[in-house]
């Protein structure tokens, strides 16, 4: 029988680095925030330097273990570093990284250019490959070995007026999966995220009275997540309560995607 210190130490990160992109603010920020309460030291990047270390300043400060890394994920060297950063938190071992950096850049079809969709498909798959590139050789084969992408509905079931936000979103779907099945002879762990929250992202949706009321109406729970709301989950599945499921996309998102 499980004892409720065994199930308590399930979701404890203890001993554990994570790298966490695009953590300068919004999810990113309580997901790095969630990792370092968790028990792990966690390097917190985002393409703003001075966001990622306001973020780490506030960890150390509440009692946790942070460093910061100004990090566009675009940047195939720039991640290796992050990567080599992050594992020297631990010896270097990177156990947990998390793809979470993203950018939006709404219109429609007939105003979409060639430049905006190859930013968002660079930003949030590109970026995502190439983090989880750099961190292959780094994780370790123990089974405490995670990778978490962060995918959206968009990527689900698509979305008007986001067609470079919707592919890219799919793309890491079709990421996580062929990493999952790839990864798994080293007990590295893939899975993904879709999340819904009131951040920066979602602001243009949120601040919009119609925009706001439809989407609310496809909200079963029918209000936005806070972040914070939103990064137990990523604790959940960086922890070994987590350890027997890959390959799996995971909306925390009120009900949108049944």
């Amino acid at each position: 029988m499980i004892t409720r210190d065994q199930l308590t130490a399930s979701f404890r990160l203890d001993g554990r680095s994570a790298l966490v992109t695009g953590a300068g603010s919004g999810v990113g920020a309580a997901i790095a925030e969630a990792f370092a309460a968790a028990g792990a030291a966690v390097l917190v990047t985002d393409v703003d330097p001075a966001a990622a270390a306001a973020v780490a300043d506030g960890i150390n400060a509440a009692g946790g273990r942070a460093e910061s890394f100004g990090l566009d994920v675009r940047d195939g060297a720039a991640a290796a570093e992050a990567v080599s950063r992050a594992a020297a938190l631990t010896g270097g071992t990177l156990h947990i990284l998390v793809n979470n950096a993203g950018a939006i850049a709404p219109a429609m079809l007939a105003d979409q250019t060639e430049e905006t969709f190859r930013r968002i498909v660079d930003i949030h798959l590109v970026g995502s490959f190439l983090c989880s590139h750099a961190a292959q050789g780094l994780l370790p084969e123990d089974g405490t070995g995670r990778i978490i992408n962060v995918t959206s509905a968009a990527g689900l079931t698509g979305t008007i007026g986001q067609v470079n936000y919707g592919a890219a979103k799919a793309g890491i779907i079709g990421l996580t999966k062929s990493l999952a099945k790839e990864l798994a002879r080293k007990s590295v762990t893939v899975n993904a995220i879709a999340p819904l929250a009131a951040t920066a992202m979602t602001a243009n949706i949120r601040s919009n009275e119609k925009l706001a009321a439809k989407t609310l109406a496809r909200i079963p729970l029918a209000r936005w997540a806070t972040p914070e709301e939103i990064a137990p989950s990523f604790v959940f599945l960086a922890s070994d309560a987590g350890s027997y499921i890959t390959g799996q996309v995971l909306p925390v998102d009120g009900g949108t995607v049944i």
